[in-house]
């Protein structure tokens, strides 16, 4: 296009000459009505030509706007998890546009800085309240927030049959502390997504829907980002929440978002010093489950302090491509599928019982540290290599279900401890609510947004945006939400508590990602 755009100049050029073909002139611009109507047209050209360019600019990143449309009916195809791939694939110059408008939220009607202060006011008293009958601090404890990577029990999945349990210590755990299903956005992929909603407690099914990766949409922007790992900062300094991921740290432009979210060290097989432990097993391109623990026992025994730890493994990322050398799945599963979806699912299988196992080791070596510690342990979302079950519409919520479970090792107040179901709301749950959870676990004192968290999961114990794609980042974005039994409630059965939670939950998602940050001079996130 370029090339032709400027051969089309230069015999224009050469056409006009002197001559003018559409008249203009500066010094006498109304000297005749030719040079009059040249001289507009030029004028209005130059508007045309810059109204066109802005508006394109500032609209390529809405879904179902004219310039999103036309991009992608020219072959634009968003790689939201990936800049630099982005860039390769569809062009640095709309890689870029992209990124430098998102649309985030509509502004809700009821916003100012009045609503904000009463909103504030009110769950200050609700947590106020709650602390009254709890005595232990959050951040007396080490927390260790584990996204398994692809985690989920593939019993569950709709005609996968299997002769041997490929985790019966995580399901056995799960009956002995505060577990169940967590509802995902996404299915074979998004796992900053799910990320971002656990470490900030943010919902994206609030979020406008061209808003499909904050974690490069998003966070880069913004001056202000509240994270729940900003606690043991406030305590105990820069040091006091690090970050482990055995891969490289520009994927979803991790490396950028950690130090907005202060992490005080983003360990990554690329960052410097680089991840300690990172091998792989048999041919499996991908660092260990075990290896990735190891990790975080070192920073246990190197820390003088509780922290957050947060780690996002590899192991069980796909594709999936028979690596392990001892595979017992590829006869106990007994499911007729088609030879290259059987090969990956076998494949993966088998990686989910390796985590089961590594899991396990790593639960008992905590055990041995004398230092309360919990874990918050979530698969991100289903591997995309169900073909045959999720080619039917009615397994979708299904196979987005994962497994969770809140563990805390034998040194903690809340070891031993599982939240009855009914007491808890229910064992289903989005990401958003984790903080919520642990505190509830831990039985420690919570700030006004957790107290929030806590009162909006007893009305919605699950509510999220679905990215109906495999890469898990799509236009097809419906809400679900699920109530105690698991079952898809639909927005206009919601009741009118249920609602205003919804409307307060939307005004605080607003106020500290694209408002005027007013909740931020309140103490609505600082545990008293």
């Amino acid at each position: 296009m370029l090339v032709w755009l400027t051969i089309a100049c230069l015999l224009l050029q050469f056409i006009d000459g002197r001559r003018c073909v559409i008249s203009f002139h500066w010094r006498r611009p109304l000297r005749n009505t030719k040079t009059i109507i040249g001289n507009c047209t030029r004028i209005v050209a130059v508007i045309v030509s810059t109204s066109l360019l802005c508006s394109f600019t500032l609209n390529l990143n809405t879904v179902g706007s004219w310039s999103h449309n036309w991009a992608q009916a020219l072959g634009d195809s968003p790689t939201l998890w990936d800049a630099a791939g982005d860039a390769s694939l569809n062009g640095p110059t709309i890689s870029f546009l992209r990124l430098a408008n998102p649309k985030t939220m509509t502004k809700p009607s009821d916003y100012s800085q009045a609503t904000m202060q009463e909103i504030a006011q009110r769950y200050n008293k609700i947590a106020e309240k709650t602390n009254q009958s709890r005595s232990n601090n959050l951040t007396d404890n080490t927390m260790i927030m584990i996204l398994s990577e692809s985690f989920s029990d593939p019993t569950r999945v709709p005609g996968i049959t299997l002769s041997e349990d490929p985790m019966p210590n995580i399901r056995a755990l799960k009956n002995t502390t505060t577990s169940g299903l967590m509802l995902s956005p996404g299915y074979g992929g998004g796992t900053a997504n799910i990320e971002y909603q656990a470490l900030t407690g943010w919902d994206l099914a609030l979020f406008d829907n061209s808003m499909q990766v904050p974690y490069q949409q998003l966070v880069p922007h913004q001056k202000v980002t509240e994270t729940f790992n900003q606690l043991w900062n406030d305590r105990y300094g820069a040091s006091g929440s690090i970050a482990f991921h055995p891969y490289y740290k520009n994927m979803y432009l991790r490396d950028i978002d950690y130090k907005k979210f202060g992490f005080s060290h983003f360990y990554t097989l690329d960052s410097n010093p680089p991840i300690t432990h990172h091998d792989g097993l048999d041919n499996s391109p991908y660092a260990s489950d075990a290896e990735a623990y190891q990790n975080v026992v070192d920073a246990l025994q190197n820390s003088n302090h509780p922290q957050f730890i947060q780690l996002a493994t590899m192991q069980n990322h796909p594709p999936y491509s028979d690596w392990y050398s001892d595979n017992q799945f590829k006869d106990a599963d007994t499911t007729n599928l088609p030879a290259d979806e059987k090969t990956g699912v076998d494949t993966y299988i088998k990686g989910v019982s390796i985590t089961d196992q590594a899991t396990t080791d790593f639960l008992n070596q905590l055990d041995t540290i004398d230092q309360p510690i919990t874990v918050i342990f979530y698969g991100d979302h289903l591997p995309g290599v169900y073909t045959t079950a999720r080619a039917s519409s009615k397994n979708t919520i299904t196979m987005q279900e994962t497994d969770y479970f809140i563990w805390s090792n034998e040194a903690s107040a809340s070891a031993g401890t599982k939240l009855d179901p009914a007491a808890a709301a229910t064992s289903y749950t989005s990401p958003n609510y984790f903080m919520a959870m642990a505190s509830d676990h831990m039985n420690t004192k919570v700030s006004a947004y957790i107290a929030f968290l806590s009162a909006m999961r007893a009305e919605i114990p699950a509510t999220e945006r679905l990215t109906l794609g495999v890469s898990g980042v799509t236009d097809n974005t419906p809400t679900v939400y699920l109530d105690a039994n698991g079952n898809v409630v639909s927005k206009k059965e919601l009741s009118s508590q249920q609602k205003k939670l919804l409307n307060d939950y939307r005004l605080i998602q607003y106020d500290l990602t694209v408002g005027k940050n007013y909740l931020s001079s309140t103490k609505f996130f600082d545990v008293k």
